[in-house]
């Protein structure tokens, strides 16, 4: 009960800027995946292919998991003032559990992917975007908890490279490969056999399927139970690796 309360108390005080000023929080960091819905994905139009045919119910799950990616993979930028300024070694001296002060950054990270998504999709059904409300908050499921696992990994991250110069440059490093590799530009299968199979090794390339099938409300696709696995993979080992991270520090 300890660790909820203080994970509540930790999230509440992470949302609070947020609620101040809800503008800079939640549109600038959906500009990226809006902007790819309003001049990438009317290039799809024509291209020969299911996903010609009606772009924009092919690109819209797709350009989800990319918000779930930098939304919540790029968290750790909040932290490196904090840890540079000394307030969060101070904070690790609160009498708060150490745990909780990483789980209730996540917490908010993901609420504040939670209210994006939902504002994307609203944007997009009156240009004909047809989705199973029932698959599509699966499909948000899946992002959750892909992102809690992004969002816990890149905490980590920040707390281990302690640079701001540092921090940008491994991350795009990491997370332009997995975008290009996902399918959600175009296609994998149009792709050469050596970049398709590169793919299929890209864990967000699963979760992306998944979201495409769940979108649609076909449950029965192989891809959504891959894909939530992944997403599911994910989560659990970034809490595992985070917890075990925080209760070092506490020692």
């Amino acid at each position: 009960m300890s660790l909820l309360r203080d994970t509540w108390l930790v999230f509440l005080r992470q949302l609070n800027p947020t609620l101040h000023s809800p503008v800079t929080s939640l549109v600038f960091s959906m500009l990226q995946p809006v902007l790819y819905l309003a001049l990438f994905a009317p290039l799809l139009s024509g291209v020969p292919g299911g996903f010609g045919e009606d772009s924009m119910q092919w690109f819209v799950p797709g350009v989800l998991a990319m918000l779930a990616l930098f939304g919540t993979a790029f968290a750790g930028f909040g932290l490196l003032p904090e840890l540079r300024g000394g307030s969060y070694e101070r904070l690790l001296a609160a009498p708060v559990s150490r745990v909780a002060l990483l789980l209730g950054r996540v917490l908010r990270d993901i609420a504040l992917l939670l209210a994006q998504a939902v504002v994307i999709l609203l944007v997009v059904l009156p240009f004909g975007l047809q989705v199973s409300p029932v698959g599509a908050a699966a499909g948000l499921l899946v992002l959750l908890v892909m992102g809690t696992g992004l969002g816990t990994l890149s905490y980590m991250l920040a707390m281990s490279v302690k640079q701001e110069f540092h921090f940008p440059a491994i991350l795009q490093t990491v997370t332009m490969p997995l975008i290009l590799l996902s399918g959600i530009l175009l296609p994998m299968e149009l792709a050469p056999t050596w970049l398709y199979v590169l793919s299929r090794i890209n864990p967000l390339s699963h979760v992306v399927d998944a979201q495409r099938a769940l979108f649609v409300g076909d449950f029965g696709d192989p891809s959504v139970l891959i894909g939530s696995a992944v997403a599911v993979a994910i989560a659990v080992i970034a809490l595992f690796l985070g917890t075990r991270l925080m209760r070092r520090l506490a020692a």
